[in-house]
């Protein structure tokens, strides 16, 4: 799935002829984005100041751990770093144990506001004619993904305690078991959603009307007392069932799905959104990015073997054969 409809070509920047390679595309080239240490780009002549002397156009964007300025410019940036250096793991695991996020959001996130800022200086390119630089850190990216629990804890105020996967201050919001060892995530946004639970999930009405539970600041505060009772309820259910009762009382639920338990999810085969790319491998299943669009089809090209496309990609810049033989055996390419 990575670098799907791309073509891919190599360089070892290191050497002349790759760069100059480089260089050569450039002129032509829409945008650059690299994310090498902080001024290593400069040293090898990858400037807005001299690339867009030949392309006026051009859109170059860096990213980087902390930017390409402050203190901690120079410093090592890998994403569970970022994690913790944005705050995240404070607010995310078990009150004992920090925790770091399953897939690398930090990594996602810079891609994310790279892409949007990308779009943006393409569009005021089209108004002005001019390229820009654009300068992405993961720090500030990761950041501003951090705004609910950053504001939570504005002034020196306290900030949302670590639950696990459950609600910080919301009960019951959160997994619970079933039956047949499966969980099912649940949450409860108000007391009249609580009355439902209680007469039409748990099949108490006296529990409704419980002074200790009425309402939410109470069962948050009583959450293992709770719990205790919820999963008497739930223990003599399957997922399923669990599922079936939630929905009945419409209140918001879903399983916790494995990896498998997406691949296979009904939702996404009801929606077509899974089709076959080719790879270096064979043909493998792709999900269609985000977002159905009426006036057009995904473009889903194969995924490239590193450096399918090097000798077609150079032949079009002009360099010869016989230049291009003399950079493979040199390991420029």
């Amino acid at each position: 799935w990575v670098n799907r409809s791309k073509e891919s070509l190599t360089l070892d920047l290191k050497q002349e002829s790759a760069l100059a390679a480089l260089k050569m595309l450039l002129k032509t080239a829409d945008v650059l984005v690299q994310n090498l240490a902080p001024g290593a780009a400069a040293r090898m002549g990858l400037t807005a100041e001299l690339l867009q002397k030949d392309n006026p156009g051009l859109i170059l964007c860096d990213i980087s751990g902390y930017g390409n300025n402050g203190p901690y410019r120079d410093k090592k940036a890998y994403d569970l770093l970022i994690q913790s250096e944005a705050g995240f793991l404070s607010v995310t695991g078990t009150p004992e144990t920090p925790s770091k996020a399953g897939n690398s959001i930090a990594d996602i996130a810079a891609g994310m506001y790279a892409y949007t800022n990308i779009l943006a200086a393409l569009l005021q390119r089209g108004k002005t004619g001019k390229g820009s630089c654009i300068d992405v850190s993961m720090l500030e990216s990761l950041g501003e993904w951090m705004s609910y629990p950053l504001y939570y804890a504005y002034e020196g105020a306290t900030p949302p305690p670590r639950n696990g996967a459950s609600h910080a201050t919301i009960y019951p919001y959160g997994p619970f078991k079933a039956g047949d060892a499966g969980t099912v995530m649940l949450g409860l946004q108000n007391d009249r959603e609580w009355v439902l639970f209680c007469e039409v999930v748990l099949e108490n009405q006296a529990l409704a009307k419980d002074g200790r539970f009425d309402k939410n600041f109470k069962r948050n505060e009583k959450r293992d007392e709770l719990l205790s009772i919820i999963d008497a309820c739930f223990s003599k259910l399957t997922t399923q069932q669990v599922i079936a009762k939630l929905d009945e009382a419409q209140i918001a639920n879903a399983r916790l799905n494995d990896m498998q338990g997406l691949w296979n999810h009904d939702q996404l085969k009801a929606r077509d959104r899974w089709v076959q790319v080719g790879s270096p491998v064979g043909p493998i299943p792709a999900m269609l990015p985000p977002g159905s669009n009426d006036s057009f089809d995904y473009r889903m090209d194969a995924i490239p073997a590193v450096g399918q496309h090097t000798e077609a990609i150079l032949t079009e810049l002009g360099i010869a054969a016989n230049e291009i033989a003399k950079m493979r055996s040199k390991g420029s390419i």
